[in-house]
């Protein structure tokens, strides 16, 4: 049975964050779903690209997925709006499954408590942040910590995925 993975998606998303992901880990033969907020069924990127969501938080489980992506953009900022989306991300750390985050995605692991004791990277205009939810910052292009995996930008997208294919497989 396939591994079944979650890519979280709101407006303002960092469009190579969502669909480098996407079609690496579909070409992998892993599930993919895209994953909204509850609100529509479309976003748009930073540059307007759209994303149609195959389902809403209200419609899934964590216990249903092996993983989750957070791609970065300003979508992190809007997705931790949503206590149930930054519970799913919660429930997945809780449950030891993939923790992937890139770039602004930081955001989301304050917001669900997933720093805490680990070594993380991110957009560096938000280290501050992640060291303040209990991370140990280091500036590399991915990072890999237990059941976390962060990345720092678009340029990093390629090592990033590797290391969630590794440990998914």
């Amino acid at each position: 049975m396939s591994k079944k993975v979650a890519i979280l998606v709101d407006e303002s998303y960092q469009v190579l964050e969502v669909w480098y992901p996407v079609y690496r880990l579909r070409e992998a033969g892993f599930d993919v779903v895209i994953i909204g907020n509850g609100t529509k069924n479309v976003f748009l990127s930073k540059e307007g690209y759209p994303c149609s969501v195959d389902c809403s938080i209200d419609q899934i489980s964590a216990k249903d997925f092996d993983a989750v992506v957070i791609p970065g953009g300003w979508a992190p900022d809007f997705l931790r709006r949503y206590p149930k989306i930054v519970q799913f991300v919660k429930d997945l750390n809780a449950a030891g499954k993939v923790i992937a985050s890139i770039c602004h995605g930081g955001w989301m692991l304050v917001s669900a408590d997933c720093c805490r004791g680990k070594r993380a990277t991110c957009f560096f205009a938000i280290k501050d942040d992640i060291m303040a939810a209990g991370a140990r910052y280091v500036d590399e292009e991915t990072v890999v910590d237990g059941n976390l995996i962060t990345a720092r930008k678009p340029d990093d997208l390629p090592r990033f995925v590797k290391e969630i294919i590794n440990k998914l497989q």
